[in-house]
């Protein structure tokens, strides 16, 4: 699926779209990879699914404590991870941070910015969404389930 974002109106709609057809992984946690470059709109889109489960913290990128963890009251997710992995070099650097006990359980939701650092430590099952900046100063999102 792709769509066009001219605002962050358009953006939480997008996320909305995507969250209320999402289903939950019956095998470990359902994970979200979003894709592309810097400034391009990641923590944006996570911060829509934050307002979506009606996070009552400021969701903001985790870039320098790497995760942040939001207790949820929600039918099939417990708790959302928001992952940063910018700054890390490999998928190992996440073994401290209770990887295996966190894409194990299955109520839970976790959103990875740059999961292309730790792409060996992501599920294979998992959704794919790549942004991109369009010639027009837009932003595409390209939406894949694996």
């Amino acid at each position: 699926m792709k769509k066009v974002s001219k605002n962050i109106g358009d953006t939480y709609k997008i996320a909305e779209d995507f969250f209320n057809k999402l289903k939950p992984m019956k095998n470990g946690a359902t994970v979200v990879g979003l894709y592309g470059d810097l400034g391009v709109g990641k923590t944006t889109f996570t911060q829509a699914i934050g307002k979506i489960l009606k996070i009552k913290r400021k969701v903001n990128s985790p870039t320098f404590v790497i995760m942040k963890r939001y207790s949820i009251k929600h039918p099939n997710f417990k708790n959302v991870f928001h992952l940063d992995a910018y700054r890390l070099k490999n998928d190992r650097e996440l073994l401290h941070l209770g990887w295996d006990e966190i894409i194990g359980n299955n109520e839970h939701l976790v959103v990875i910015e740059w999961p292309e650092n730790i792409i060996k430590a992501i599920p294979k099952k998992h959704h794919q969404i790549h942004i991109s900046h369009t010639k027009k100063g837009n932003r595409k999102f390209e939406i894949k389930s694996t």
